[in-house]
């Protein structure tokens, strides 16, 4: 259960890094997406951490690599927000 609540916050700090480290006129805008954004960057972080046998199967993934995760979901985020795939929930 710690290690949930671990993601969540190393989450919730790597999608506000993200956001700095990546400006652009798709990214997801508001507080709550922003969260979104980076607890999904921190599991993924996680996942891949842990299917490569970097991390345990109870430790979650550091800062480092939950920015670098959430980079990567914001990446997927702009490219179907610029295709019109998915609009932005955040800009209405």
């Amino acid at each position: 259960m710690g290690g949930i609540i671990w993601v969540i916050v190393v989450g919730f700090v790597a999608g506000i890094i993200a956001r700095f480290l990546s400006p652009g006129p798709n990214n997801p805008s508001g507080f709550i997406l922003t969260t979104v954004l980076g607890i999904a960057g921190a599991f993924l972080a996680t996942w891949i951490g842990q299917a490569i046998g970097h991390y345990s199967p109870d430790q979650g993934a550091g800062f480092i690599t939950a920015t670098i995760g959430a980079l990567l979901v914001l990446f997927i985020w702009n490219r179907l927000v610029a295709r019109g795939v998915i609009s932005d929930p955040g800009r209405r």
